[in-house]
């Protein structure tokens, strides 16, 4: 950009190609106007940003859509485990074999069709669900980055990762908690509905819509949250630490490299946060259950089934299922997240070390 003094004055401020280009332009005979060049705000703000934060909505549709499929997909295929571990939690009477024994005892009672009960509402939900988690942790990194710099962003990642996937979770378990409901009722009881749709509409009918529905929203929030928090944070920095090891960044790796390297940080990540999850999901499973926890608000409710239960059996009636199922889970997602992507043309945001510029 410069300033032209005259037509027989150099430019104040010299900007070789721009000044080849304007005497190009210029009408023989005619006196170059005196002119003043200001980048807008845009040029600006893109000037302090790397290139590499420059994410449009596009980006951010394909994110949530890579999303929901990889949650509807995963959630789906682990829905005969999810049958099984919700009937041992439900019914540890009865069901107190284990998960192999488990299996043995739903197939020999109800036939080998019971193991998909609730297939509908989980893959439903679990779609919207991953819809608004991955998408949203992905807005959120970003802009978390864009406000915080690069080199700040990068010393606090942990504490981005936690922020992002707790905020990006909460907003997907409003739309999650109506299915989730409706699929622990169908799996408590195979009989209660002959689908998803009759099951949600009787659900309605008997217990009103914020009972029927939204009795579960404050454990489901208390599963759900330290759930994401742990499975992003962990898989994020396992990830990152598994790229030092073999010496290498996500950059350098090849796309079938990278999401192996999702696949093996996806286990780590799925086990240690189904341990973290499981007490809430205890609670999550029982209180919709049919008169579980008496007859007062959620909040007395998740009280008097903790008391009954006892802590010891909330951590761990039912672990060693869910452990099986998150770990086979979360690895499923970051994998089918970062394939998805792929295929969309489009890669996840990762965050950036500015000192490996210099």
């Amino acid at each position: 950009h410069e300033v032209f003094c005259s037509q027989d004055t150099m430019p104040m401020f010299s900007n070789p190609v721009l000044s080849q280009a304007m005497r190009q332009l210029a009408v023989p005979g005619e006196k170059p106007k005196r002119t003043l060049a200001i980048p807008s705000v845009l040029e600006t703000v893109k000037a302090a940003s790397p290139a590499r934060l420059d994410y449009d909505l596009a980006h951010y549709l394909k994110g949530a859509l890579a999303g929901g499929i990889c949650c509807g997909i995963t959630h789906g295929a682990v829905c005969p485990i999810d049958v099984v571990k919700t009937r041992i939690q439900l019914s540890p009477e009865i069901y107190n074999k284990g998960l192999i024994g488990g299996f043995g005892q739903v197939i020999k009672a109800e036939g080998v069709g019971a193991l998909a009960t609730g297939l509908g509402p989980t893959v439903l939900g679990y779609f919207i669900q991953g819809w608004f988690k991955f998408g949203g942790v992905e807005f959120f990194k970003i802009q978390f980055v864009k406000n915080l710099g690069e080199e700040k962003a990068w010393n606090n990642r942990t504490y981005i990762y936690l922020a992002s996937s707790a905020m990006a979770e909460f907003i997907a378990d409003i739309f999650l908690c109506p299915l989730e409901a409706t699929r622990i009722k169908l799996v408590a009881n195979p009989t209660f509905a002959p689908s998803m749709p009759s099951a949600m509409a009787k659900i309605v009918a008997e217990e009103g819509v914020m009972k029927g529905f939204y009795s579960g929203f404050m454990p489901i929030l208390f599963k759900q949250i330290p759930y994401t928090m742990a499975k992003f944070a962990v898989q994020g920095l396992t990830a990152h630490k598994i790229y030092d090891m073999l010496g290498t960044s996500h950059k350098e790796m090849s796309p079938m490299g990278n999401v192996q390297v999702s696949l093996a940080s996806g286990v780590i990540a799925g086990v240690s946060a189904a341990i973290i999850s499981h007490p809430a999901d205890t609670l999550l499973s029982k209180i919709n259950k049919a008169g579980a926890g008496g007859d007062g608000g959620t909040l007395s409710r998740l009280a008097n089934i903790a008391k009954e239960t006892g802590y010891l059996k909330l951590c761990t009636q039912g672990l060693g299922a869910r452990c099986v199922m998150i770990g086979t889970l979360t690895a499923g997602q970051f994998g089918i997240f970062d394939s998805v992507m792929n295929l969309l043309g489009a890669t996840k945001f990762h965050f950036h070390n500015p000192a490996d510029d210099k």
